[in-house]
């Protein structure tokens, strides 16, 4: 029998050949401590059976809601789950949703759930970007259910482009996050009326109503990582940017609903699911990435190491010594400075975040840079020899233009990245874009 504390998720698979990688999903779920009831559709099975599910996830599989109809499944399931997430979601599984279809087990259970919902897409990528599709995705997202952007890569036969199914385990971590945050808002709500005696007290809250996503329909740009400046072919001037902590801020903003465009520098991390990623190498790589996605951007969060200096020529060959060994003496021009252009030109109501990574005088650094570049709040952390570059840890103290301070205690970067939003999401004005 399920332990009572165990959360309780419902995993939805629909017709897609990608079926098979929602296997690792599900026994990183599993074995992680969750109670999963695997729910595919019928042609689903045609990719992986039956058998399969049940032995991966320990609980019967069933696709029908003629089965077991005395315990009324078609809405049990969806009442007594705590999240719902499906991989992959089909183009036809996303219409269906939009459209409030309850055809099978699967669509039953997305009408009667009352926790996060959240769909991963995979088709091919001419599906991904038709305007039905599109619609569909917007439907969804505008009733509150997370949908993560595909990825891009190799699809079915010798196909590629947008629409693979992000890697399971960055599913595992969307999974983990929305999951994390839904049980924390509800623990703290207490109880609340059900209406249903065989559904446990609070499950019916509404996720949106605690504040879950308050970034949903949101689009954010982060930035990540360190900008190397090209010397000749084989050297660059660089930083110790391991893109950590970018990378938490996207993948907490995913979480709690946001579209998110990530540029990244020299990060050699895995694509956080959902997000758009867009790699780039120099500074001034990255001012044109940045500018680009911030057009329609509700948050910009400068979390990169960008080399404020490049050298002034670049050479084509390997520079060599000279015939004393010394080495040539290397000229330095300055860089665009990206977050100080976005605090002065921004359009109404998007609010600028910036990082200030300092050795000594930190928070006086800090305020004097937040004063110089303009934005709404700046991240002020101490870095160097084994502090922060690199570790999965971080402290700092959040200045606002407010005149607010907020000080971040050393734990995870994810921690770190939360309160981070929760400051951001704060300010922001406006209902967001549909």
């Amino acid at each position: 029998m399920t332990a009572p504390d165990k959360p309780r998720v419902v995993l939805g698979v629909a017709a897609g050949i990608a079926a098979y990688k929602v296997c690792e999903l599900l026994r990183r779920l599993t074995e992680s401590g969750h109670d999963v009831t695997v729910v595919p559709t019928e042609d689903a099975l045609r990719f992986v059976g039956e058998p399969t599910w049940a032995a991966l996830s320990g609980n019967p599989v069933s696709t029908r809601v003629w089965d077991g109809v005395s315990g009324v499944p078609h809405v049990r399931i969806g009442q007594s789950a705590d999240l719902v997430f499906v991989a992959p979601a089909t183009a036809d599984l996303l219409a269906r949703a939009a459209h409030g279809l309850a055809d099978d087990l699967l669509t039953n259970t997305l009408l009667t759930a009352h926790c996060p919902v959240v769909f991963a897409p995979a088709m091919h990528t001419e599906m991904w970007e038709h305007p039905a599709t599109q619609a569909n995705v917007a439907t969804l997202r505008e009733r509150g259910a997370i949908v993560l952007d595909p990825a891009s890569g190799r699809l079915t036969g010798k196909d590629t482009g947008r629409g693979r199914l992000p890697e399971p385990s960055e599913l595992f971590d969307v999974a983990r996050r929305v999951l994390g945050r839904w049980l924390k808002a509800r623990a703290a709500a207490g109880p609340a009326e059900t209406g249903s005696g065989t559904v446990a007290a609070g499950r019916r809250a509404d996720p949106h109503a605690a504040g879950l996503f308050d970034l949903a329909g949101r689009h954010v740009v982060v930035s990540a990582g360190g900008t190397r400046e090209a010397l000749d072919p084989v050297r660059f001037l660089g930083n110790r940017s391991s893109g950590l902590q970018g990378y938490a801020l996207a993948r907490t903003a995913l979480a709690r609903g946001a579209r998110v465009t990530l540029v990244s520098a020299n990060a050699a991390l895995p694509d956080p699911a959902g997000a758009h990623v867009v790699p780039v190498g120099s500074a001034r790589e990255m001012r044109e990435a940045v500018l680009a996605a911030a057009g329609d951007a509700d948050v910009v969060v400068m979390a990169a190491a960008v080399a404020d200096f490049r050298p002034a020529e670049y050479v084509d060959s390997k520079i060599k010594k000279d015939p004393d060994g010394e080495p040539a003496p290397i000229r330095l021009v300055k860089n665009p400075d990206i977050l100080a252009e976005l605090g002065a030109d921004r359009r109404p109501g998007r609010v600028v975040v910036g990082f200030a990574a300092e050795t000594d005088d930190v928070l006086a650094h800090g305020r004097e840079k937040l004063k110089r570049k303009g934005c709404d709040l700046l991240v002020v952390n101490q870095v160097g020899a084994d502090l922060t570059f690199g570790r999965p840890d971080n402290a700092a103290v959040v200045l606002g233009a407010d005149g607010s301070a907020t000080e971040i205690p050393r734990g995870p970067k994810e921690d770190l990245a939360d309160v981070v939003w929760d400051l951001a999401a704060a300010r922001l004005t406006g209902a967001p874009e549909a």
